[in-house]
């Protein structure tokens, strides 16, 4: 079944369809769905701790590579310990990179470690990956300066022959820009050092006409201009949950899924690559 199709039949999803550009006849375009998801650790709008629905949630999606923001592996209760980013791999039949943000010492002796991060799942098969540092302020210390730290993912992927660099990541939370404007610089860093059709997704805590986010338009593209707000889940106010793309990546659908399995929507683009 084309990806295009499978997009349409989404559960639950609103798609926003968008002008489509003739192709030359001697062209081999790679189709691919993708997506972006904060998975809020497992929990859901109830607050509820449920990898299973997660997984469905993801599944329902017809995806072939996600993004995942707030993945725990073995961080804590609230999780259960859980390696969230192998488990849903698990699940869901497809391959995982696991992009850790924190990377702390267990609890007790001997104990996995405690991380938390970004992860991307892919039904292709990944030939390349890499944990990039951008600036960060971090949540674990007292008294946090801006510095470089990981969880910037980058996976390239092997679209039948096609090799598409996927980017992931998830952007300071807190009201004040600065932290956002510096991570979007060391991001684009990082694109401009790739060749080759990208895609970027992730939640980016910002909405897409955010001044801090402008830099980001030189080299990328919104998937979905002017689509439904994705946070918070029961009743969406926010579009803060973004699928972007380089130019040579088509954009044909976009969709949002109505889904209480995190406190955040999926975003879902059905692309073709040149």
């Amino acid at each position: 079944m084309k990806n295009s199709a499978r997009l349409a039949g989404c559960l639950l999803c609103a798609l926003t369809l968008t002008a489509l550009a003739v192709a030359p006849a001697d062209a081999a375009p790679a189709h691919l769905t993708v997506a972006t998801y904060n998975i809020h650790a497992g929990a859901g709008e109830d607050g509820g701790y449920d990898l299973d629905r997660t997984a469905g949630a993801i599944r329902a999606l017809g995806a072939d590579v996600i993004g995942l923001e707030e993945v725990d592996v073995h961080w804590g209760e609230r999780s259960d310990f859980a390696d969230e980013a192998r488990d849903l791999a698990a699940k869901l039949g497809m391959r995982v990179f696991f992009a850790p943000i924190y990377d702390l010492d267990p609890p007790t002796a001997g104990a996995p470690r405690q991380q938390f991060g970004v992860a991307v799942l892919s039904r292709f098969p990944v030939v390349d990956k890499e944990n990039h540092e951008i600036t960060r302020l971090s949540t674990q210390t007292t008294d946090p300066v801006p510095a470089l730290a990981p969880g910037f993912a980058e996976v390239v992927v092997n679209v039948r022959g096609t090799f598409v660099h996927f980017y992931c990541t998830h952007l300071d939370y807190r009201p004040d820009p600065a932290v956002r404007a510096r991570q979007v610089e060391d991001m684009l860093g990082v694109l401009g050092q790739d060749r080759g059709p990208k895609i970027l997704v992730g939640d980016f805590n910002a909405e897409a006409g955010a001044p801090e986010l402008g830099p980001l338009w030189t080299a990328l593209r919104d998937a979905a201009p002017g689509g439904p707000a994705s946070y918070p889940a029961a009743a969406p106010v926010s579009r803060i949950d973004l699928v972007t793309v380089s130019p040579g990546v088509r954009v044909l659908a976009t969709c949002t899924a109505e889904t209480l399995a995190s406190d955040h929507r999926p975003v879902v683009a059905d692309v073709v690559v040149r």
